[in-house]
């Protein structure tokens, strides 16, 4: 039977009872799956490294990638876009107003509010002497700068162009002179310091051609002897009065008062009730002062001529 069948050409080979596979084949086909089974893990791994570049090829790893991502875009700097105009801010523009307009604004808001006024005067810095004379030589250099060219310094002509900033010259001293007196200035050293600069100022006004125009000018005269006396009054309270003396206030006063044509008498007065004998007067000659005379013995002692022109026996003991 198996002679048979072997023999016949048209019988398949797998009717047989027991099949069996040759040794290529079955070498072949255990090999292939070995090889395939490599390839998938080659497969396998290239799709790992796959998945693990991706960043959404599993939780774990799109968790690690993002705060990094976050990260870099939370430093970025964002824009803001102007959409429409605005004002100012209250610091920038003030930084944009010069001092006049910055006055001007300051003056119009106290005028309308008594109560911001008053906390203005009573916070605002206390002006100092540098700081008045400053605003004063203003005033005074806008009156020099008005006289004509050509013209007498006195005549009327000159007056009526002059007339006035050298009205707002004097204005503004009568305003500021009561700020540097007692008891507003306990200081006596700086109220004297002020009238003395003061007072130079005015001497710098023309003493006009007709009477009339110098009314304004004997007027802050006046104001300024009496602002004087007040403040010797006060200064010889303290110390007897020495220190003025000392100082040369007593001096300056007294060419301030030959300066105006006697117009400060008052002051003079003032100070001569208050340190004794203060310099020469325009209206008496000064008697003379034992400080003198203690400094002339002195001068023969120290030559050796004291006592040569008295008689025998007098001045000697």
């Amino acid at each position: 039977m198996n002679s048979v069948i072997s023999n016949n050409p048209l019988f398949a080979p797998h009717l047989l009872g027991t099949p069996r596979l040759s040794p290529s084949r079955s070498d072949n086909f255990g090999g292939g799956e070995r090889m395939s089974g490599r390839k998938r893990k080659a497969s396998d791994d290239d799709q790992d490294e796959r998945m693990s570049a991706s960043p959404s090829a599993s939780p774990s790893t799109s968790s690690r990638s993002l705060p990094h991502a976050f990260a870099h875009r939370s430093f970025k700097r964002t824009r803001t876009a102007v959409s429409t105009g605005r004002p100012l801010d209250l610091p920038r523009l003030l930084e944009t107003l010069s001092a006049d307009e910055m006055r001007n604004l300051l003056q119009n808001i106290c005028d309308q509010n008594p109560a911001i006024s008053h906390e203005v005067v009573t916070k605002a810095p206390r002006p100092s002497v540098e700081s008045t004379l400053a605003v004063l030589h203003k005033y005074e250099s806008t009156f020099k700068q008005a006289f004509p060219f050509g013209n007498r310094p006195s005549s009327d002509y000159t007056y009526n162009r002059v007339h006035r900033p050298m009205m707002q010259l004097i204005e503004a001293l009568r305003d500021f002179t009561p700020h540097f007196l007692p008891p507003n200035e306990p200081q006596p050293t700086v109220t004297l310091a002020y009238l003395d600069a003061v007072t130079q100022i005015i001497h710098g006004i023309p003493h006009w051609d007709t009477y009339q125009h110098n009314r304004p000018t004997h007027e802050a005269y006046d104001e300024l002897s009496h602002a004087w006396a007040l403040a010797i009054h006060e200064g010889a309270k303290k110390g007897g009065g020495f220190h003025l003396q000392y100082s040369g206030w007593d001096q300056k006063l007294f060419k301030h008062n030959e300066d105006s044509g006697g117009k400060m008498q008052e002051a003079v007065n003032e100070m001569r009730a208050s340190i004794g004998w203060a310099g020469p007067s325009t209206q008496s000659p000064p008697p003379s002062a034992p400080t003198d005379d203690r400094a002339s013995i002195r001068q023969q002692i120290l030559s050796g001529t004291y006592g040569q022109d008295l008689p025998v026996g007098a001045g000697r003991w």
